[in-house]
Formats: C-alpha cells, structure tokens, sequence
C-alpha cells in the first residue's frame, strides 16, 4: 500500500475526500453575496468529486440555485491531540443538481439514515465539479492542487462503476466473513456488523449501522469487476494471514 509519505497531495486530498462522512458547505447567501456556511453528509463519484443530498428548503440549497459557487471543508483532524497536525481539504468548484440514479444509490449506501427522505419530493442530488483543492497536511504542508491532479481518471474504470451495485450486493449477501475480515485484520477495527457499502479503483467503503465508517484502500488500482475481485479475494488472504 502506497505509504503517507509517498502520497502526492492530490492522492492525499483525493483520500480524504473519499473517507469523509461530513463536510462543511459555504456558500454565498443572496442577495447580496454574504457567506455562509452549514455541515453536509457527503459521499464522492469514482473520481473523486463529492455528492450532497440536500433539501430545497435549506438555505444552502437557495444558495446554490442562486450561485452554484461552493466549497466543501473536509476535516480530518478528529481524535487528533493536536488537531492543526492533522489533514484537511478545502474542495472549491461549482455545486449542480445530477440525476443519476446510481450515483443516488451510491450516497444512499453510503449514509443509509438518509433513505427515510430519499424520495422527498424537495431533495435532490448535487454534485460539485471541481476546479480546485486546499490542502493543508499538517505544520508546513500545505499545497493548491489543480482538478487534474486531485482527480481519479476513470476513463478505464466504466465496466467498475457499472459493475458495483453488483459486486457491494454480491459481499454483503454471500461474503459477510470477509468483510468482517477486512474490517477486523486488515484496518484492526472493533467486531461489528460491517457491510460494503461501495468499490471504486482506489479501494472499497465499509459501514457499521449508521454510527461507522471505515475506508480499505487497494495496493494497487481496479478497472473493472474482474480485477476488483481478485483484488478483495487477495485481501481476504492477507487478513487470513494477519490472524496466524
């Protein structure tokens, strides 16, 4: 597995943002353009770009209609002793809604409290394309990246993210016990009740109830279902092995 080290800055933001369960949104009230800023549940698409579900009722969402202009604060800083040490991201680009039902599907896994107002009539998908990312790694560390170089290029990985409803339903109906072991030995977390809740190149998205997220990133990329299977039976060995 790549090490921190040797993560470029977009690898490290790219990171974070795919461990994120929340993010703070700010936006620009209208009319007159006055910041303001709100916590959002948050999930991301293959490449990396977060999603929000969000209600047309909250400010935020006016705000967005108004002027799509937004940045996403993704904090990794919790537990931390001293907390400056520790990553953040601040993610900047322009907010749209997206009907994609499988990008819907992807969030909802992600954060599956938020099913009870999935078909809300004022709810809707949003997605930001972004132009640029803060990062701040700590003391001195401290980077402008470009889209491209945060991005994850998906151009090889269609067959994937076609494929991962498929391969999520397909762990946790048939391999519950190899979840458990990539949760238990590989990340050294706490029993519970881990599910998939999403693959992507870079690695795969587990959850335990609403409560608990977890992030096992791959040593090498996917790009499509064949690979990503090879790549989670080859894990299931290495957790096997951690146990003797």
């Amino acid at each position: 597995m790549v090490t921190d080290i040797q993560q470029s800055p977009g690898a490290k933001a790219r990171d974070l943002v795919r461990r994120a369960e929340t993010a703070a949104l700010a936006v620009r009230l209208p009319p007159a353009g006055t910041p303001y800023a709100s916590l959002v549940l948050t999930a991301c698409d293959h490449a990396g770009q977060p999603l929000i579900f969000i209600s047309r009722l909250a400010e935020h969402t006016k705000a967005l209609e108004a002027d799509g202009t937004a940045c996403l604060l993704f904090d990794g800083t919790a537990g931390l002793e001293a907390r400056l040490t520790g990553a953040r991201a601040s993610v900047v680009g322009r907010m749209e809604p997206v009907a994609d039902d499988a990008l819907k599907a992807r969030f909802m896994a992600r954060h599956p409290e938020a099913e009870i107002y999935r078909d809300f009539p004022d709810f809707s998908l949003w997605r930001m394309t972004v132009e640029r990312v803060h990062l701040v790694a700590g003391f001195g560390r401290i980077h402008w990246i470009e889209a491209g170089d945060f991005l994850f290029d998906t151009a090889a990985a269609g067959d994937l993210a076609a494929s991962e409803s498929g391969i999520v339903n397909h762990m946790n109906d048939d391999h519950a016990d190899a979840i458990a072991l990539y949760a238990e030995k590989l990340l050294r977390l706490p029993a519970a009740e881990w599910r998939m809740s999403g693959i992507d190149p870079e690695g795969c998205d587990l959850i335990a109830g609403a409560a608990f997220r977890a992030r096992l990133p791959f040593p090498e990329t996917v790009s499509s279902a064949i690979e990503a299977r090879n790549r989670l039976v080859e894990r299931v060995k290495a957790a096997r092995l951690a146990t003797e």
